[in-house]
């Protein structure tokens, strides 16, 4: 199987050695070539210049548009996937033990998506976690677009919106109908979004909420995959770099009971 893996990366870093994975500059328009073996997301079919909006689905977008492959995803170039064990991490270091094109392939096999494992949140669900920290509307109006444009999936929007976990980061790896057909949907709902929302007045940083509303419709559309027959794979969420969990905690609890509102990423 011909398997192709984008990492979304904005600056150089050091990337997977195995050939599935594609480093990628997202947001490549206008800026400098990372140069190295960096394709960028403004060749061929893209939409480059919203990365400021839809952050690495800028990626993504060019991976559906462009390669030529029996199947594809996307990772980040601070976060992986894997299914080593922690000490193998611990000893090599998580470069080392992000999914190879085998073990990727031995798991397309037997199933239709890679994900990675649920976060949980058990305090919030999906759109209480959102709104709190973010902006609600947001996701009022994708299930507004989807009641009109896709009705077939608004029980997966109540069940995905009210879920205490979530597939986060826009990581996932799929079979090249499903992975083109979950982009189709996600896209064409993204850009109704966007035609609706006037974002002048937004701050750089939550301008970008057309990527993290992806985020969220993932959940909807893989509960739909399920029901209609798609197997899924969890694999290990693998971070590149050490997280400071403690101040995520800290920046989610204050959301949540003193309505500050996130302005950066963690």
């Amino acid at each position: 199987m011909n398997i192709k893996v984008i990492v979304a990366a904005h600056k150089s870093y050091e990337m997977p050695e195995d050939e599935m994975y594609l480093p990628l500059q997202v947001g490549a328009e206008d800026k400098l070539s990372l140069g190295g073996n960096f394709y960028r997301d403004n060749t061929g079919e893209n939409i480059s210049r919203k990365n400021p909006l839809f952050c690495e689905l800028t990626g993504l977008y060019w991976a559906w548009k462009n390669l030529d492959c029996d199947a594809y995803g996307l990772v980040h170039y601070r976060r992986g996937l894997t299914i080593k064990p922690k000490r193998e991490i611990k000893k090599y270091g998580p470069l080392k033990n992000v999914l190879s094109f085998e073990e990727t392939d031995g798991l397309l096999c037997k199933c239709d998506v890679i994900v990675p494992k649920k976060r949980k949140y058990y305090i919030e669900n999906l759109y209480t976690h959102y709104s709190h920290t973010l902006d609600g509307s947001h996701l009022d109006l994708a299930k507004e677009i989807i009641a009109e444009k896709y009705p077939e999936y608004l029980p997966f929007v109540e069940k995905a919106y009210h879920q205490t976990w979530g597939y986060m980061f826009n990581m996932f790896i799929a079979k090249r109908q499903i992975a083109d057909s979950y982009l189709e949907w996600l896209f064409d709902i993204l850009f109704e979004m966007e035609r609706r929302i006037d974002v002048t007045a937004l701050s750089d940083f939550h301008k970008r909420l057309f990527g993290r509303v992806s985020e969220i419709l993932f959940n909807v559309w893989i509960q739909k995959a399920i029901a209609d027959g798609i197997t899924v794979q969890e694999v290990s969420y693998l971070p590149i770099e050490k997280e400071d969990m403690v101040k995520k905690v800290i920046a989610f609890l204050k959301a949540k009971f003193f309505g500050k509102k996130y302005e950066a990423s963690f």
